[in-house]
């Protein structure tokens, strides 16, 4: 066992320290560690673009949204504009709300009672779909971020005391036998910091702009069941 450590450890030339050459020459469990680091780092970046094209689409589509919902057009014109494609975001507020109040309010020559508790609830069951949707794979980001730092240590102490034996199996402390083996057992700390940051920070990035669009939905949500409320009300009095 101790030779097969001491083979392993000097197993690299000296000066030898390329990140492909210390990964090669690492202990099996570090090289694992090293890898499942890798991957999870792929997979974070994946995400991050996936979520930064999404919040990027989804805030055009709101102010495009907004400009056609307060350019002074009927809302059945507007209704049936955005109806004919598919709607996220606010347009799909309204589109859910529009089809309720069709369904409940103009198959009757009054006004229906519960109608606008009906619609609240149906603008908050799509909202709360459409923050779901927002926050979709995040946890990931925040699982990567707040484990791959402890993922990459355990690597670095695992090569650290494979470094330990070899030293003991060779009866030799120069750096020459000691700088390879710890060199690898730091790589993976390196790369459990390199998963973890990005992740951290567009995570914290993310859930500020799912939070900032959110809320920007509920100020639509109010607003648009005061207009109806306050439609439903008029065709009362008439």
């Amino acid at each position: 066992m101790n030779t097969d450590i001491l083979q392993t450890a000097l197993a690299a030339p000296a000066g030898s320290f390329s990140v492909m050459a210390l990964f090669l020459h690492a202990h099996i469990v570090v090289k694992l560690v090293m890898i499942g680091l890798i991957i999870a780092s792929i997979w974070c970046w994946a995400i991050i673009f996936d979520k930064w094209l999404l919040f990027a689409r989804l805030k055009r589509q709101m102010d495009k949204f907004e400009n056609l919902f307060w350019s002074g057009q009927s809302l059945e014109q507007l209704f049936t504009e955005v109806s004919q494609k598919p709607s996220n975001g606010m347009a799909a507020l309204f589109v859910a709300a529009m089809k309720e109040w069709k369904r409940s309010y103009e198959t009757s020559s009054r006004t229906m009672p519960g109608l606008a508790n009906r619609i609240d609830r149906i603008m908050d069951a799509t909202l709360a779909r459409e923050v779901d949707r927002m926050e979709r794979r995040l946890l990931v980001l925040a699982t990567v971020g707040s484990s791959a730092p402890f993922i990459g240590l355990f690597g670095t102490v695992w090569g650290i005391m494979t470094s330990f034996q070899a030293i003991a199996a060779a009866q030799n402390t120069n750096i020459a036998v000691v700088a390879p083996g710890i060199a690898e057992a730091l790589l993976a700390t390196a790369l459990g910091l390199l998963a973890a940051i990005p992740a951290v920070m567009f995570y914290n990035k993310f859930a500020s702009q799912t939070s900032r669009l959110a809320t920007r939905m509920e100020g639509f949500s109010d607003e648009f069941a005061a207009i109806l409320s306050r439609q439903l009300d008029e065709k009362a009095a008439a």
